[in-house]
């Protein structure tokens, strides 16, 4: 089948506000609506159910917020990036700003596919002693293996977190606020997760702001 496209722009935007409570799928359908009411020529997919190309880099937990967002979407007409940006955010929800888009090969790989890591800064909501938090991060970074589980299909599996974490370091601002902040391994098959790492310095994710700062991508990508 001939393909029904003719260009593919990427969409590098911020998540915050209130779009940090919307999940995975319903950033895909905020996108979407927003494609359509900026009257973006998207491509869409044949059949019954018919959906918009568009590929997003890796889903962010609910609740995080983010500087670093990725979307590719498919055109079967080609615009200028700078247009595009410039539609999209005329239409955009609240909590979205699109802070970039730029053309990328049409045939090359899936976002999904070329992701190598993702930075995260963590910010605790009370108050915690920084050199306690220093010493946590620098005992987690000398440890040869950090033993944890995970449910998958609701089976318990076993992995090690020590390789999945690339750089992991804490300062502390002018005000006395603690920063943590984390590089972390985002492959297809080996992905860390920030609220693992949390939980392994003695935090609970749920007391902290954890806001996604980037992403690396493979060099082919």
């Amino acid at each position: 089948m001939q393909a029904n496209y003719v260009q593919r722009l990427r969409l590098i935007f911020s998540k915050d506000g209130p779009a940090r409570y919307i999940s995975h799928l319903d950033l895909a359908r905020t996108l979407e609506r927003a494609l359509n009411r900026a009257k973006i020529p998207v491509a869409y997919t044949q059949g019954f159910n018919r959906r918009p190309r568009m590929q997003m880099a890796t889903a962010l937990p609910l609740g995080y917020t983010s500087q670093y967002e990725l979307a590719d979407i498919l055109l079967t007409e080609a615009m200028e990036p700078a247009q595009a940006q410039q539609q999209l955010m005329a239409r955009m929800a609240p909590g979205i700003v699109i802070l970039q888009v730029e053309e990328v090969p049409v045939s090359g790989p899936s976002l999904q596919a070329i992701t190598e890591s993702s930075s995260y800064v963590a910010t605790p909501l009370d108050p915690v002693d920084f050199a306690t938090v220093q010493a946590k991060v620098a005992a987690l970074l000398a440890a040869e293996k950090v033993a944890r589980t995970k449910e998958r299909r609701g089976k318990q599996k076993a992995y090690d977190l020590r390789p999945l974490i690339l750089d992991l370091s804490t300062t502390q601002d002018e005000d006395g606020q603690v920063h943590i902040q984390m590089n972390l391994c985002l492959e297809p098959s080996k992905t860390g997760r920030p609220d693992e790492v949390l939980d392994e310095l003695g935090f609970d994710p749920l007391d902290m702001r954890i806001c996604r700062t980037g992403m690396v991508l493979a060099e082919n990508g």
